[in-house]
This record gives C-alpha cells, structure tokens and sequence, in this order.
C-alpha cells in the first residue's frame, strides 16, 4: 500500500477563531485550546475509511469489477451527502455485487492507497500514546488489511456475505450506521482509559457527523458540504499529517 497525494479545493485547515482583541477573549480562546485534545497527554483518533483514511470507496471499487461502476458511485454520493438513508443506499449497492467471486477484495485491495499523511497521523500519533480507530460503511474483507498495513488498533465495518466462494449480494450481522459510528467512539475511549474530550473524530460523510460532534475534537476531512458546517474544524488539503496541527 501507498499513499496517494491528490489535493481538495479550498483552505488546507480551518478552525473557529476568535475576531476580537480583548484580554478577556483571549483568554478564554487560551482555556479552549487547552481543553482540546493534545499530543501532550494520550488520546484515541477514531477516522472513517473510505475517502478519509483511503482516497477510494471501496463500494464503488466492487461496483466497477462488477460491471454497474457508475450506478453504484451515484447512490454513494448521495449516501454520503446526506440524501438517502445509509441502511437502504448500502443495500441496494451490495444487492448489486451479486455473483462477484470473493477473489475480488484482492483485486480492490490492491488499487486503493492511503491518503496522503494517513500513516504519517497514526504513527505520529502512537509515538504519542494514542490508539487509533477506524469505523467504515466499508467492508472487513478490505479494511481489515488497511487496518494491519496502517497499524491501526481498533476496526470496525460491514462484512459481505458469501456462499460457495460468490457474494450474496447481502450483508452479514449489524449495519455500520452513523449511530453506531458514534457508540465505536464511545466504547473504544471507555475501553482505551480515555476521556471523551481527549477524543479526535474524523471523516467526510453525513454518517460521520454525529461522532464528529460528540468527539472532543470534530475534523471534517476534504468532506460534504453538512459535515463540514457541522464540524468545528476542517482539513481541505488531501493531506491527513495536517490534523495533527490541530493537537500540537
């Protein structure tokens, strides 16, 4: 695996900040940022996977080895931005797969790269005692090697069904939805030691937004137009090492 090094549109980070002058402002700006995650004292980074810790969807990579690229891609961009109900979007993509050998993951496996910067962020960030997670609308059967190249500590994500060495076309055991996205970052930082406002999430869907704001720190990553309103700060650049001048 690599890491590829295409660039979004736009500022390459943003954050709220205080306009006026007053010590009493900056003062208060100062307790902010010290209540803020920081690399000075341990903490859990939880990402999504697709389009944040990899530049592809891995859907949409199944989608084009079985021949409905562009369909696929179609129902993911609206999924993403918020315009379908993620439950009903991801089964009518994988009812899509229907048929595809499970010799496909290999094949997907090796097209997708890291994003630029994501395994200089987990490194960097173990070198700091923090755990990293991953939680993906994606499916095992990818992530969980992205997962051991990267050497990320906790995964979580869809897993496909498969029968005689074909796919199904259905989903095995509980759906990754935003809901679930958020009660990962919970129980992973309950299970790490970790406070909650030692905690950095990180994605670019709609289905990211609820853990981005119960996260101590919310960062929307290259995202939609509603996860990056409803996130306090903001990396443009494809470039994930960039978070981290967030915690510094």
């Amino acid at each position: 695996m690599c890491e590829a090094s295409t660039v979004c549109s736009g500022a390459a980070v943003s954050a709220a900040a205080p306009t006026a002058t007053s010590a009493a402002v900056a003062s208060a700006a100062d307790d902010y940022a010290a209540a803020r995650p920081s690399l000075d004292r341990p903490g859990l980074l939880v990402m999504d996977v697709d389009s944040t810790l990899i530049d592809e969807e891995v859907i949409d990579e199944l989608g084009e080895a079985a021949g409905c690229g562009a369909r696929i891609a179609q129902v993911t961009a609206r999924a993403m931005r918020g315009e379908l109900d993620f439950r009903e979007a991801l089964a009518e993509r994988v009812a899509l797969l229907e048929g595809l050998p499970v010799t496909v993951f290999d094949e997907v496996y090796r097209r997708v790269h890291f994003t630029r910067g994501a395994l200089t962020l987990v490194s960097v960030l173990h070198g700091h005692g923090w755990k990293v997670g991953v939680v993906s609308g994606g499916f095992h059967e990818v992530v969980d090697r992205l997962a051991r190249d990267a050497g990320i500590d906790h995964v979580l994500a869809n897993r496909l069904e498969a029968s005689d060495g074909v796919l199904s076309g259905r989903t095995v055991g509980p759906v990754v939805t935003r809901e679930v996205k958020l009660e990962a970052l919970r129980r992973w930082a309950e299970e790490d030691g970790v406070p909650m406002a030692d905690t950095v999430a990180v994605g670019d869907g709609a289905n990211d937004i609820p853990m981005i704001r119960a996260s101590g720190l919310g960062v929307a990553f290259c995202a939609k137009p509603r996860t990056r309103e409803a996130a306090p700060a903001a990396v443009d650049e494809r470039d994930l090492s960039k978070v981290l001048d967030f915690l510094r």
